[in-house]
């Protein structure tokens, strides 16, 4: 992430949401664009629709529960979500989040974010702080993990480093 201090707003969602949440099975025959129309529309039928870039996911533990599907942080991505800030991940949605260029912060505190607030985040550090100044503590993230969010995911972080110069 770059070292410019930008605020994110916060869209609060509860504890154990699963990858059929983020990218609902009757959908995973079309494209990412129309999964993502339907990410969260159970649980915030408004999500998709008013999501804006930069924009922050904050839940409770265990998200990303469920089937392996890479769509579910996909979906997240093309909306253009710049983080998931949560007490616990699914293992499995964990490194698909990175390998598709979306950040994922752990924090103890999370459920103490309020829908709509603003805060920055610097994962490398581990701090989110929020509007009053109040700050999170995270668990930080490694350089690598951050370098390959930042690339948009794993093939595009390679691709960048090891690509072939045309002569």
């Amino acid at each position: 992430m770059s070292e410019v201090i930008e605020t994110h707003r916060v869209w609060r969602v509860g504890a154990d949401v699963d990858t059929d949440a983020l990218a609902p099975g009757a959908y995973m025959k079309f494209g990412i664009d129309e999964i993502a129309r339907h990410c969260l529309q159970r649980q915030r039928p408004e999500f998709a629709a008013n999501v804006q870039p930069g924009d922050v996911v904050v839940a409770g533990p265990n998200f990303g529960i469920g089937s392996s599907r890479e769509q579910a942080p996909a979906a997240l991505v093309q909306l253009g979500v710049r983080a998931v800030i949560a007490p616990a991940f699914s293992g499995l949605f964990f490194r698909n989040a990175f390998n598709v260029g979306l950040v994922l912060l752990t924090c103890a505190q999370a459920e103490a974010m309020e829908e709509g607030e603003r805060i920055a985040i610097d994962p490398l550090r581990g701090r989110i702080t929020r509007a009053g100044g109040d700050t999170l503590v995270c668990e930080p993230l490694p350089s690598f993990l951050l370098d390959m969010a930042e690339a948009g995911g794993l093939f595009k972080l390679l691709k960048q480093r090891y690509s072939v110069k045309e002569r």
